[in-house]
């Protein structure tokens, strides 16, 4: 638990970067409004820094840091920069809107990097950074620069460039492990020996962003900690690019559950965490492993008898923090089509879900229809709905009906009804099987050059009549959307999976031709 005298200097800055680092995942593009939700989620659960986006790369990415900034109650909204002047205007102009904003510009300083990437010297990056640092600070008062491939730099010239963007008003300064090559002790000892050595490190707040190609992101990050860094950067459920980064959840729960080893503190709400995950992974449909640790489904799940009698004797046998703890509450079987909406209101909260009145008008239905095919409501399944309802919320196309003839004698045929922008269209299309013959379908409905790169089927629960969750990943110039679905009918899960990335890349388009107008 978090210690009952809290200083200053014990406090971890939770800076999250879900929407900007976490969206650069392959396939976990999110619209305007999962971005909006997702970024209200983390300020009520007390995130100290949203790292919205990344303003330069389009206009979409703009709006959207610009609305959160605007309805941004708590957090400090961060806006990421190259070191390009543009950049940081352009990023200071999106978060300007915000009761605190921040502009957090980059630049590489390892010999690898500025000798590959940038083509500079170190002369030209450290002058660089310092002029952008103070470009930023001319227009914003909290300013972050990062070193990034800051682990793979040599310690006596990033003394050099941190103590320069220090003095020319940097408040925060980030040493990312970009590429996930360090160690624990080795990061404990390299920022140690950064703060030690820069004569001003007292001037601004020391921060670690971690990534997991080696599977170590979140004991780097507490390492970094250790070593003196007071920010980590992090996502929910670890999502970002290559393997992720370091997962917000597993440092907030190891500084709270080892506080002995780690005995610092944060703002965060633990209650909202198992929320946030769910939140998260509907909106950019990827799913969360089972064995995840803190947010997973077999997180708090015991199934071997020695465990199981343990626990039932003593939780604490067998679990170190309690479901309760990170807002889980144990449940089972209680729903079915007799259920009234106040009871599946409370198992929703139970399940670390909050929706919409609309949201949850629809979701209800959904159930009460789901209940009439199915005998036994698992949470399972609802979880699967809501996700379903939370993505499809926007969808510009929408299945209507579905009907295949399939068998041993093929060729295979589907009859699909779509909805498109309120424009009912029918088409029947064959295929090399049923889920062939649906996709075909769709593409004769909704003409594209998307490739299907993953399609991927498992059981919701067991039984013959438990939902099939179908993901499906899209690949469309040079961009990659996912979508998950799910039903107690395959095909319909697939079809509403495959629309699901395709809506994806639709609203992308729109995006984009609104960017192309605006510039024009």
């Amino acid at each position: 638990m978090a210690p009952v005298n809290k200083s200053d200097k014990d406090r971890v800055i939770i800076f999250d970067t879900t929407l900007r680092d976490g969206e650069q995942c392959p396939g976990a593009t999110m619209t305007f409004e999962e971005k909006l939700e997702v970024a209200e989620m983390l300020d009520d659960m007390g995130v100290d820094v949203i790292e919205a986006g990344f303003p330069i790369t389009s206009e979409g990415d703009f709006q959207a840091v610009s609305e959160i900034a605007r309805r941004s109650k708590n957090a400090v909204i961060a806006g990421l920069s190259r070191a390009h002047p543009a950049d940081i205007d352009r990023c200071a102009e999106a978060v300007k809107f915000a009761k605190r904003g921040r502009v957090h510009t980059v630049i590489a300083t390892s010999p690898l990097h500025m000798r590959v990437k940038l083509n500079k010297t170190p002369e030209q990056v450290l002058e660089t950074s310092v002029a952008m640092v103070a470009r930023a600070r001319n227009q914003i008062d909290d300013v972050e620069w990062s070193a990034e491939d800051g682990t793979r730099s040599e310690m006596d010239y990033l003394c050099r460039i941190v103590e320069a963007v220090i003095k020319a008003g940097a408040t925060t300064v980030n040493i990312p492990d970009t590429v996930g090559y360090t160690t624990p002790d080795e990061y404990t000892h390299f920022m140690k020996t950064l703060i030690e050595r820069v004569p001003n490190s007292d001037k601004a707040v020391f921060s670690v962003h971690c990534h997991n190609d080696l599977g170590m992101a979140v004991a780097n990050s507490l390492a970094g900690v250790i070593g003196g860094a007071r920010q980590v950067e992090c996502t929910i459920n670890g999502i970002g690019e290559r393997a992720g980064n370091a997962a917000l959840e597993e440092i907030v729960m190891a500084i709270n559950v080892r506080n002995d080893k780690f005995p610092f503190w944060n703002k965060i709400d633990t209650t909202q965490l198992t929320r946030a995950s769910k939140v998260v992974s509907a909106a950019t449909s990827f799913p969360v492993q089972y064995n995840k640790a803190i947010v997973g489904r077999n997180a708090f799940a015991h199934e071997s008898g020695i465990h199981q009698d343990g626990v039932l004797k003593d939780a604490s046998t067998y679990e170190i923090m309690r479901p309760e703890m990170v807002g889980l509450k144990q449940s089972s079987l209680v729903l079915g089509k007799h259920s009234g909406r106040h009871a599946f209101v409370h198992k929703l909260e139970e399940m670390g879900y909050k929706l919409g009145p609309n949201q949850l008008e629809d979701a209800f239905t959904r159930m009460k229809a789901l209940a009439d095919r199915k005998k036994d409501i698992y949470d399972e399944d609802i979880e699967a709905l809501v996700d379903e309802e939370m993505a499809a919320s926007h969808d510009r196309i929408k299945l209507t009906s579905l009907t295949v003839i399939a068998g041993t004698h093929g060729p295979q045929r589907a009859t699909m009804k779509l909805d498109v922008d309120g424009q009912i269209k029918i088409e029947e299309a064959e295929g090399n099987g049923p889920v062939d013959a649906v996709f075909n379908c769709i593409k004769r409905l909704v003409p594209h050059e998307a490739k299907l790169e993953l399609y991927q089927v498992h059981a919701v629960t067991q039984g013959t009549d438990a939902q099939a969750e179908v993901s499906v990943r899209l690949s469309h110039e040079g961009r990659a959307m996912t979508a998950r679905a799910a039903d107690p009918d395959t095909l319909v899960a697939s079809a509403k999976a495959y629309l699901g990335a395709l809506n994806k890349i639709v609203m992308k388009r729109q995006r984009d031709t609104v960017t192309t107008a605006a510039a024009s």
